[in-house]
C-alpha cells in the first residue's frame, strides 16, 4: 500500500477539522462542518466529531468487508451518537457535522462512498482523472450565496452575510431539496453517493476535502487533470502548498469570493 497524506489547518496553531486515515484495503477522508458563531450544542466540537466519525466508520468497513459502505455509515452514525448524546444536545441546528469519502478495496473492485463537497479523485491506467463529487451543496449554495460573494472576504458586511447565508444553508441541511451531510441522523447515508470500480482500470486514488480541491473547483487554476499531475509528480504536499499559495496571493477574496479566505485542506493519495 502506497498512501502519501497531507493535512494543514487553516491557520497555522488551529484546530484541524479534517480527518484522513488509511488501514489495510480501506481509506476515509471527513471534513468537519458547523455555523461559525453559532451555538452547537455539543460540547466536545467539530474536530472531534470528525476524527471520532472517521475513526469509527474506518473499523466498520475494515470489520465487516462484505457490508455496503452506506450501512457501515448508518452503524458508524449511531455509535458517535451513542458517545455524546448524553452529554450534548444534538437537536441543535448547528450541530457539528461532516462530509464523508470513504472507499475500500476487495474482489477486483474498489467500492467507493461521497457524502457531502468532498471529493474522490480516480486516475485510470492511463492516466485520465474522474472526480466523484457530491453537487448537492454546491447547488443549493449557488441559490443562496449571492450576496456574500458580492462583499470583500473578512469585511463586517461580508460577516453578516455569510452568517444570514449560513443560516439558510443550515435550514436546508438533511432535507429533500437541500443536500445531505453526516449529523446525528443516519438516514443521511442512505443518500450518499456510492459507485464500483474494476482495480484492474485504476492506477491511483485520491480523497479530497473542498480545502485541498480549490486550485480546481474555486480558483479555475487548474484542471482533475492538473491536480493528478501534481499528485503523481509531488504528491499531497505539493497541492497543498500550492493551494496555501494560491490563497495567500487573494486575501481578501476579490478574484476568488469565497466563504473562507483559508480552509483546512486534506489530501490523501493512494497509488494501486
Amino acid at each position: 500500500m502506497n498512501v502519501a497524506l497531507a493535512s494543514l489547518p487553516a491557520e497555522p496553531g488551529r484546530e484541524n477539522e479534517d480527518f484522513a486515515a488509511a488501514a489495510a484495503g480501506a481509506a476515509v477522508l471527513l471534513d468537519g462542518a458547523g455555523v461559525a458563531g453559532a451555538e452547537t450544542g455539543c460540547r466536545h466540537g467539530i474536530a472531534w466529531f470528525s476524527s471520532t466519525l472517521g475513526g469509527v466508520l474506518l473499523s466498520s468497513i475494515t470489520a465487516h468487508p462484505a457490508r455496503p459502505l452506506a450501512d457501515c455509515l448508518a452503524d458508524s452514525i449511531r455509535v458517535v451518537r451513542s458517545l455524546h448524546e448524553a452529554s450534548c444536545d444534538l437537536t441543535y441546528r448547528a450541530s457539528p457535522t461532516s462530509t464523508v469519502v470513504a472507499v475500500r478495496i476487495g474482489a477486483g473492485a474498489l467500492e467507493y462512498l461521497v457524502l457531502g463537497d468532498s471529493t474522490l479523485l480516480l486516475a485510470d491506467q492511463n492516466g485520465k482523472a474522474t472526480a466523484i463529487t457530491d453537487q448537492r451543496l454546491d447547488e443549493v449554495g449557488k441559490r443562496l450565496r449571492g450576496p456574500v460573494d458580492e462583499l470583500p472576504t473578512g469585511s463586517p458586511e461580508h460577516a453578516a452575510a455569510l452568517a444570514r447565508y449560513r443560516d439558510a444553508l443550515t435550514g436546508l441541511r438533511n432535507r429533500p431539496g437541500g443536500f445531505w451531510i453526516a449529523g446525528p441522523d443516519p438516514q443521511a447515508a442512505e443518500h450518499a453517493l456510492t459507485g464500483v470500480a474494476p482495480l484492474d482500470s485504476l492506477k491511483s486514488m485520491t480523497l479530497l476535502s473542498d480545502g485541498a480541491t480549490r486550485l480546481v473547483d474555486s480558483f479555475d487554476l487548474i484542471t482533475w487533470d492538473g491536480m493528478l499531475t501534481i499528485l503523481s509528480s509531488s504528491g499531497p504536499d505539493e497541492l497543498v502548498r500550492q493551494v496555501r499559495e494560491a490563497e495567500a496571493s487573494d486575501p481578501v477574496g476579490r478574484r476568488w469570493p469565497r466563504g473562507k479566505t483559508r480552509d483546512d485542506a486534506t489530501a490523501l493519495h493512494w497509488v494501486l
